[in-house]
């Protein structure tokens, strides 16, 4: 567990910082390794997740809403694991994985705007905004130059040590605000 706690921490290090990376796109009738990774599903108010290799563990992230349906303005986004390669228990994060991996700082900009960054690397930033349109809440990042809704993000290993593993590639999917097709980059280290 905690092996892989630092060598994910490490991974969204190098996530965040995707900007002095090669970029490309992949087609989309490219065969996808991930087709064998669950896709969440049931999950309320789910904005994007993250999967990786080793295994098809995944961590979600949900709009936090109290019973009444209000946003804690202090937490507005809920992180925890959906246990896939074990019985597909949901968990929450550990202290270590909330605090210096997975987890979020938040700065709130106004009720409907906030900016957010993982604890492990504070460079790289996502938005959660407010749609004006269906007034629902979303994640928002940089996909291929544009500003674009996330839906999932991720991480291809091979090999590698505990300290350095051998990253392939990092990949971003989302939605593409003008068309509405699924839009994705990745990133290679």
């Amino acid at each position: 567990m905690k092996k892989t706690f630092v060598l994910t921490a490490f991974i969204i290090c190098l996530v965040t910082t995707a900007s002095s990376w090669n970029v490309w796109s992949v087609p989309s009738h490219a065969p996808e390794e991930t087709d064998s990774f669950p896709i969440p599903s049931g999950i309320d108010h789910q904005l994007f997740y993250i999967q990786r290799t080793p295994n098809i563990n995944t961590i979600i992230y949900a709009l936090n809403l109290d019973e009444k349906g209000k946003m804690n303005e202090e937490f507005p986004i809920k992180v925890f694991w959906i246990r896939y390669a074990e019985d597909s228990s949901r968990q929450e994060l550990s202290f270590i994985q909330r605090n210096y991996a997975y987890g979020l700082k938040y700065d709130r900009i106004n009720e409907d705007k906030y900016e957010i960054r993982f604890v492990s690397y504070k460079k790289y930033t996502f938005y959660l905004i407010r749609d004006t349109k269906d007034r629902k809440f979303k994640v928002y990042t940089e996909i291929n130059g544009k500003l674009n809704v996330l839906n999932r993000i991720f991480l291809k290993i091979e090999g590698g040590t505990f300290w350095f593993p051998h990253v392939v590639y990092v990949e971003f999917r989302g939605m593409d605000l003008t068309t509405g097709k699924e839009i994705f980059t990745r990133f290679k280290p």
